[in-house]
């Protein structure tokens, strides 16, 4: 059985002191939580607070990025050793707006996903298609080549820890959002493709997380559908009541 999880994507928002506000406000809306598997993804400058924060709750530590190389002359890069240091569970790679905005290509993808899972973290890896790709029909060959280039030359073993994460640029920040059926279309496809890459059974235990415009009126349309394990929340997540709310769908 698939825990769900339920991850919120801070992406470039709150000051280190709005952070700190920010998780003790979850702490006690989620200080319950044990059915869902809650993560919070911060900027960078605040996950050293963050992680101390959270220190002996329920709630993980995500990070939205980070470089391949374990250290070196990369200025303004953060390796996943750092991550693992400042007690980090999982990152998040491939997101569209890496892809988008900063050139990130599937071998790029690729490279940090396997030194993130090398280090011992966990993975939250983003496909998704955009409003083009979808309107010409290639929702299906996009999602397909991002999943397997991303997860090239990666042992099944190496996947336990790894997450996916459909993500359709043209819900991301827009307020259009799939439909859960459409979703869950897509996503089985995904698990399909999944099985070719590292087997039936691993793919069957990979959780597939949806993410989009997610929000509290439609978490519960989202989770009613079999194959989606969970949502990858964004603007929702940067206030605690609309994220508790998607928690406890």
């Amino acid at each position: 059985m698939r825990k769900p999880f339920i991850a919120g994507n801070w992406k470039m928002y709150k000051t280190v002191s709005e952070a700190v506000h920010m998780v003790e406000e979850l702490k006690t809306l989620l200080d319950d939580n044990n059915s869902v598997e809650v993560a919070i993804c911060p900027p960078f400058t605040s996950l050293a607070v963050v992680g101390e924060l959270l220190r002996g709750s329920s709630i993980k530590l995500g990070a939205q990025n980070l470089y391949w190389q374990k250290e070196g002359a990369y200025t303004g890069e953060v390796s996943p050793l750092m991550l693992a240091d400042l007690g980090v569970d999982y990152c998040i790679i491939g997101h569209s707006e890496r892809r988008a905005y900063f050139g990130e290509t599937n071998e790029d993808v690729n490279r940090k996903v396997q030194a993130a899972l090398a280090q011992g973290l966990g993975v939250i890896m983003c496909v998704g298609e955009t409003l083009d790709q979808r309107r010409s029909g290639q929702t299906y060959a996009v999602v397909k080549t991002q999943v397997e280039q991303g997860l090239a030359g990666i042992s099944v073993s190496e996947t336990e820890k790894l997450v996916v994460a459909y993500e359709p640029v043209w819900a991301i920040g827009t307020g259009e959002t799939a439909t859960g059926e459409d979703a869950n279309a897509v996503i089985t496809y995904i698990r399909k493709t999944l099985a070719d890459v590292m087997g039936s059974e691993q793919a069957l235990a990979t959780r597939i997380q949806y993410g989009g415009s997610v929000k509290p009126a439609n978490i519960k349309d989202i989770m009613s559908q079999p194959e989606i394990d969970g949502v990858l929340v964004g603007g929702a997540s940067l206030d605690a009541a609309s994220f508790a709310k998607i928690v406890g769908y």
